[in-house]
């Protein structure tokens, strides 16, 4: 049973981003959904007014670092593909952890954005972290430790 959870602990990591990694690839060639234009886009994404944040070379390299956690997931529990059999297992359960910090700290700014802190609670970007973004991490946060076991 414990494999089964840390199989779909990985899975799910994977998944959400590689998801989100198609979103920033798609990002990058100057579309802005669900958005009407790039100042509303890095508003609802970062709560930020900084629309350099979306130049293609900054969002590719996004979406390469969301493939390579993916891939990291995925080859931590189930030894997939070349990273999975090329690289050591500490090294892959390091991969895992880095994830879940980074997850961790996301989700812990989260919680003070959820606070009123950094973001006007009218702003759709604070429902979003309420509701998506911080939850989100947190359960991934979960995940990525459930794949880190031994």
């Amino acid at each position: 049973m414990d494999e089964q959870i840390k199989a779909f602990a990985g899975i799910l990591i994977a998944v959400v981003f590689a998801l989100d990694g198609l979103l920033h690839l798609y990002w990058a060639t100057g579309r802005v959904w669900p958005a009407s234009d790039q100042l509303s886009l890095i508003q609802l994404v970062l709560n930020s007014n900084k629309t350099r944040l979306l130049r293609p070379r900054t969002l590719v390299s996004i979406a390469g670092i969301l493939f390579l956690g993916a891939l990291t997931a995925l080859a931590r529990v189930h030894r997939l593909g070349v990273l999975g059999q090329l690289m050591p297992e500490p090294l892959l359960q390091l991969g895992i952890l880095v994830i879940a910090t980074g997850l961790l700290l996301r989700g812990l700014a989260g919680i003070g954005w959820v606070f009123g802190w950094l973001a006007a609670k009218s702003a759709l970007f604070y429902r979003l972290n309420l509701l998506v973004y911080t939850p989100l991490c947190l359960v991934l946060f979960v995940a990525a430790v459930a794949a880190a076991r031994f």
